[in-house]
């Protein structure tokens, strides 16, 4: 099997390229041309080697045409985006060319160079916006209200799928993933940002952290499964559109708790609130309901909360240590 993976240098694109290479695909990844390439996931993975790397863009048609003719992929993955939320608002623009018709012109891609690939497009649950009633879990047929530049590029991308699936035949299938974590997420989300002052704190290296809004509520879930659910979708016979979640929403203000508890210190002794920090139309409370996924994919989720927080934090004391130890 051949696979093309757009946003391979991100924590889902690296995760989903090794568990791939671990079972024997071969994989292509496509990477915009910066100045200093930043390939530390790979690197931190140990998958740097095995990946054909191809240079090509989301926001030029060409060079997604050129990226599916090198790689033939069996499977495509679009996890490929500007995906900070929060960003979205300094730059709507440029979120929605790579967001948003990044998807349309990889699609055209894919259409006019093999059209008899699999199509993952990675959604979010950011799509749903605040359209819903506290405690009530959203599925593939909730309403979708998006609430950011970045919800309006990820719903358009959502539709063009659905659109290529009915109007060409493409196997095109939408994932409507929900906030997962790990140790490679990057800093400018806030569970990372959290985990790494915790651990940076607990070290002596910093005294305290600034944050937004804290009683935001999310759905939280472990990245190396949620890539294992992108997998199942294109593995099926028919495509379809899957909500991944754990079922679960907790607050910042409870991710804060259990994090700085791992290190027996209080949060309140060293976080700090800046309106800086708050979004200008920010999403209140998201909870999903994986049931179709479980009962077509046999998907499920095994590290919950607390697991995920508790990893989160070992990870990053480990890296302050080493950095510490030289």
């Amino acid at each position: 099997m051949r696979v093309l993976i757009t946003g391979i240098t991100g924590q889902d694109g690296s995760y989903l390229a090794k568990m791939l290479l671990d079972i024997g695909y071969t994989v292509f990844g496509i990477y915009r041309r910066i100045s200093t390439p930043d390939f530390w996931r790979l690197n931190e993975l140990e998958i740097l080697d095995r990946v054909q790397m191809i240079q090509a863009d989301l926001t030029d048609a060409s060079s997604l045409v050129r990226a599916v003719e090198i790689s033939q992929p069996d499977y495509v993955f679009n996890l490929g985006a500007q995906s900070h939320v929060g960003a979205s608002f300094d730059q709507p623009l440029s979120t929605l060319e790579a967001t948003g018709l990044g998807v349309v012109r990889l699609l055209e891609a894919v259409k006019a160079v093999k059209p008899d690939a699999r199509f993952y497009q990675a959604g979010s649950s950011e799509m749903f916006g605040n359209s819903i009633v506290h405690n009530v879990p959203l599925d593939e047929d909730s309403p979708l209200m998006p609430a950011s530049p970045y919800a309006i590029a990820k719903l358009a991308g959502y539709h063009a799928c659905k659109i290529y699936r009915e109007s060409y035949g493409i196997q095109a299938s939408n994932g409507i993933l929900f906030n997962h974590e790990s140790p490679l997420r990057g800093m400018e989300f806030v569970t990372r940002k959290i985990t790494d002052a915790v651990a940076r704190i607990k070290a002596g290296r910093m005294k305290s952290v600034e944050l937004g809004n804290i009683d935001a509520r999310r759905d939280w879930g472990y990245a190396p499964e949620y890539v294992r659910a992108m997998l199942l979708m294109l593995q099926q016979d028919t495509p379809g559109d899957y909500v991944i979640a754990t079922g679960e929403s907790h607050s910042v203000r409870e991710f804060l708790t259990r994090a700085f508890k791992a290190v027996d210190l209080q949060w309140e002794d060293h976080v700090k609130l800046n309106g800086k920090f708050t979004r200008p139309n920010d999403v209140r409370y998201l909870l999903g309901d994986a049931r179709k996924a479980r009962s077509v994919l046999g998907w499920e989720p095994q590290v919950k909360f607390e697991g995920l927080v508790d990893l989160m934090i070992e990870a990053d004391l480990a890296r302050v240590r080493r950095a510490t130890n030289g």
